[in-house]
C-alpha cells in the first residue's frame, strides 16, 4: 500500500475523479465529503460500490470545510489510524457576476470555502506532518488565480489569496520536509459552470442594464466548449496530472498549470525572477539558519 491522501470535495468533479485515479494507483485515499448521511449518502454508496469493485481503498469521511470543529475531527480521527501523507484542498465554489452586485455575505461564503476551508485543514494537518517531518499539501487553484476575468472578480480574488497563502507557506514549512504546492487547471468540463452562484444585489444588477447578462453569456460560452468535449478540457487530466505530482521523484514545481495556460506559465516564469531573489534575501530569516 502506498501512502495515505486525504482529499476535500470528493464527490464530484475534479476531486472524485483524483479520488479515484489515486485509489487505482495503490494510494489509500480519504475523500471528504459534505453530509455524507443525507445528501451525498448516494454518492458514497456510490463509492464504496466501486472501491469494492476495483479492490481499491477509499474511505469516505465526513468533512464541511466551512467547519472547523468538522475538519479537526476529520482529520483527528484518520490520523488514529494512518497517517495523511498526502492533503489535496480541491473543495471550491465558483461564483460568477458583476462584482458590484455580490453583497459582502456572498464574498464571505465564497472565502469560506475556497481560502479559510484550506486554511482550516492545513492548520489541522501541519501538525502531524511537523511531528513526522514529511508531507505534501496540493492546493488546487485556477488560472483565475493568476489573471483576473470579468465577471469572476469574486472567483479570482478567492484564488489569489490561496496562491498568496501557499506559496507563502512552501517555504515556511520546507525546513520540516513538508512541501505545499499549486495546481493551476485551466477551464475543465466540471459542473462548477452548470449552476455556480449568482449575485444576491438585484438593484444593481437593474442598474447595470444589459451589462447584467454578462454572466449567462460566458457561462454559456464556456458550456459550449466544454460540450465538443476536446481533450484538453477533459477534467481527468487534472486528476492525472496530480497522480503525477504525488509520484514524482524529481522536484516538485511551485506551480503546476493543466489545459490551456491562458499565459499563465509566462506569468509564473516572470514573477518566479522576482520570487527567487525575496527568497534569497530572507532564507536566513524563515529558514531559521
Amino acid at each position: 500500500m502506498k501512502n495515505t491522501v486525504l482529499i476535500t470535495g470528493a464527490s464530484r468533479g475534479i476531486g472524485l475523479l483524483t479520488t479515484k485515479a489515486l485509489a487505482k494507483a495503490g494510494f489509500q485515499v480519504f475523500a471528504a465529503i459534505r453530509d455524507t448521511k443525507e445528501r451525498n449518502a448516494a454518492i458514497v454508496k456510490s463509492l464504496n460500490e466501486y472501491a469494492k469493485q476495483k479492490n481499491i481503498q477509499i474511505s469516505a469521511i465526513e468533512m464541511d470545510v466551512t467547519d472547523e470543529f468538522s475538519v479537526n475531527s476529520a482529520i483527528e480521527k484518520i490520523e488514529q489510524t494512518h497517517t495523511i501523507d498526502v492533503l489535496i484542498n480541491n473543495a471550491g465554489i465558483m461564483p460568477v457576476g458583476l462584482i458590484e452586485a455580490f453583497s459582502i455575505d456572498d464574498y464571505k461564503k465564497c472565502m469560506d470555502v475556497n481560502v479559510y476551508g484550506p486554511a482550516r485543514t492545513m492548520k489541522a494537518s501541519l501538525p502531524f506532518m511537523r511531528k513526522r517531518k514529511s508531507g505534501l499539501i496540493i492546493n488546487i487553484s485556477s488560472n483565475a488565480g493568476r489573471i483576473a476575468i470579468p465577471y469572476f472578480g469574486v472567483y479570482c480574488a478567492s484564488k489569489f489569496a490561496l496562491e498568496a497563502y501557499t506559496e507563502a507557506l512552501h517555504y515556511e514549512v520546507e525546513p520540516f520536509g513538508i512541501e505545499a504546492i499549486l495546481v493551476e487547471p485551466g477551464g475543465h468540463g466540471t459542473d462548477l459552470v452548470s449552476n455556480p452562484p449568482a449575485p444576491s444585489d438585484e438593484k444593481v444588477l437593474t442598474d447595470y442594464g444589459d451589462l447584467a447578462q454578462g454572466r449567462d453569456k460566458i457561462l454559456r460560452m464556456f458550456q459550449g466548449m466544454f460540450a465538443q468535449q476536446d481533450a484538453s478540457t477533459d477534467a481527468q487530466n487534472v486528476a492525472n496530472k496530480i497522480l503525477e505530482l504525488i509520484e514524482t521523484k524529481k522536484q516538485r514545481p511551485m506551480r503546476t498549470t493543466v489545459g490551456h495556460d491562458m499565459g499563465i506559465n509566462k506569468i509564473n516564469q516572470q514573477s518566479d525572477i522576482a520570487q527567487i531573489g525575496i527568497i534569497d534575501m530572507l532564507k536566513p530569516v524563515y529558514s531559521g539558519k
